[in-house]
């Protein structure tokens, strides 16, 4: 393609030849100055005139605003809707979760507090049959998902509770002693007044005696700190072990002591082995408990043990950590 410029005042002329290369740009440039000069118009004229409310642009846009905003009406509550549906799983398993603390609280001894109050709006029992619904506004849905929050945040202050209460009842079980210092031994000389077999007078025996063999392992009854390890002339050697609230335990006539003063102990750990040292006859553990500084009857918390074993493979579980026999 040729042009040819003509300046009638110079009286000059001038060519320009286009070839298809140079013919296809010049197409191209002077469709994106028509789409800019068109955008700018749409701008300029069509969104003022609607914003400013024209009377034939605002008519000729109107329907136009009409549509997208029913679009995006039809986009917000399609969200909305699925947001809700979130909102009543959560719903939902809060209710479960809900049980779970009504059960955790009778095993922890401590009261459930009151579902529903004022500030959350959350009632313990509601219900009844559906007689219309209505779609859930973005305010509802932001009240509702601020209540849970409030409601799941006050769970939780108190889900730390029981499981402080929770740890406090484990530990005081396992500082009670109730393990058998040398499981699975028949007792020799129970707790109360007998024939000393020594003096051969009646005197006040003021523990258990466990007969077995020289050598055999004396497991503490219960965990604690030990607070005295040493040789007694009447108790030969000796470990007293403190399991807190003033409850003591006493093994005595050990032929060898495998803890120290200040060792802490678990439950059932090896702490001395049987021997005959001090006032004994012959190989067996003196095994004593006082609370309060007063002697008790080994055999009451002992028994106490053999009640929990039982009481767990009438349940069909295994026996409790507390009272485990090794």
């Amino acid at each position: 393609m040729q042009l040819i410029i003509m300046d009638a005042r110079l009286a000059r002329s001038r060519s320009i030849t286009l070839s298809g290369p140079r013919l296809l740009l010049a197409a191209l440039g002077l469709a994106v100055v028509l789409m800019c000069l068109a955008a700018g118009l749409y701008h300029l004229v069509f969104l003022k005139g609607a914003r400013e409310g024209w009377p034939v642009v605002s008519d000729l846009v109107r329907p136009l605003a009409q549509d997208d905003t029913a679009q995006r009406d039809r986009f917000l509550r399609q969200n909305i809707d699925a947001m809700a549906r979130k909102v009543g799983e959560m719903q939902a398993r809060m209710v479960q979760l809900e049980s779970l603390g009504d059960r955790i609280s009778g095993l922890a001894g401590v009261p459930l507090p009151a579902h529903g109050n004022a500030r959350s709006g959350v009632a313990p029992g509601q219900g009844g049959v559906l007689v219309a619904s209505r779609p859930l506004s973005l305010q509802d849905l932001q009240r509702t998902l601020d209540e849970l929050e409030q409601l799941s945040g006050q769970r939780a202050d108190w889900m730390t509770v029981m499981e402080s209460r929770l740890m406090d009842q484990h530990l005081a079980k396992h500082m009670i002693p109730t393990q058998e210092p040398v499981p699975g031994n028949v007792v020799g000389s129970g707790f109360g007044w007998r024939i000393d077999p020594i003096t051969g007078r009646s005197a006040l025996h003021t523990g258990l005696d466990f007969a077995t063999a020289q050598g055999s392992d004396i497991l503490a009854a219960a965990g604690g700190v030990v607070v005295a390890q040493e040789f007694h002339p009447a108790y030969g050697n000796m470990v007293e072990i403190d399991h807190g609230n003033q409850v003591i335990t006493r093994y005595a006539h050990a032929s060898k002591v495998v803890v120290r003063r200040g060792d802490l102990v678990r439950r059932g750990q090896k702490i001395a082995e049987v021997g005959t040292t001090g006032r004994s006859t012959g190989p067996h553990l003196h095994f004593e408990v006082w609370v309060q500084g007063v002697l008790q009857d080994p055999r009451k918390f002992l028994a106490a043990g053999d009640a929990a074993t039982r009481a767990a493979a009438a349940r069909g579980g295994p026996a409790p950590a507390a009272v485990a026999r090794r």
